[in-house]
């Protein structure tokens, strides 16, 4: 991947908005877009990007979690990373965190069903302990709430409620977001929610850094 591709992939993985990308850009270089940046520029601003939680892709085969829970789990993992309850987001926290859970190692761990329900389950009980993630399947209310990227930002929005000024004004995540986008959660996407709790976890990261 080029530094410059490499940028992009950062901007997209962080949840930063546009505005906040080029005000980071000009911070760092005094231009205000990638492709007029010099290599030493590009390198310096994939540095900051790894500083706020960058991670980019391995060209190395990856050793850490494969099979039908890998992504499952790494998922949840990213998720509590952003809501400021684990402080080491790579898989080899991550499977240390299973070993602890199943007393297993992360390949036979992969094969065994329960033990990865139990992993997976023991993961969101944490985050609903610590953080107050809700998990209840609600069939009345709207689907975008049973989103798991979605259920995470509701408790990440309630952490920055509780702490931060600029968002004691919104009445809810629903409506932050409204006034924040434009948009209607109803109408966001997967991918777009796992945006918007990458943003929110950026600052909630903030506060215990």
């Amino acid at each position: 991947m080029s530094a410059l591709a490499a940028i992009h992939v950062a901007k997209k993985q962080l949840g930063l908005d546009e505005d906040t990308y080029r005000a980071l850009l000009m911070r760092e270089t005094g231009k205000n877009s990638a492709a007029k940046l010099t290599a030493n520029e590009q390198r310096r601003v994939i540095e900051v990007l790894r500083n706020q939680g960058f991670k980019p892709a391995s060209s190395a085969p990856q050793k850490g979690l494969k099979g039908k829970y890998a992504k499952k789990l790494q998922a949840l993992w990213i998720g509590a990373w952003n809501l400021g309850i684990v402080r080491d987001r790579k898989d080899a926290a991550l499977i240390a965190f299973v070993t602890r859970q199943t007393g297993l190692d992360h390949v036979r761990f992969l094969h065994h069903t329960e033990d990865a329900r139990r992993a997976i389950e023991g993961l969101k009980a944490w985050m609903t302990r610590e953080a107050g993630v809700d998990w209840t399947v609600h069939r009345f209310r709207p689907e975008w709430t049973q989103i798991d990227a979605a259920r995470i930002a509701v408790a990440q929005f309630g952490i920055l409620k509780a702490t931060r000024p600029s968002f004691t004004d919104a009445a809810s995540l629903r409506a932050w977001i409204i006034a924040e986008t434009g948009q209607h959660p109803e109408f966001i996407s997967s991918a777009d929610w796992i945006a918007t709790m990458n943003r929110l976890g950026k600052l909630v990261r903030e506060m215990s850094s």
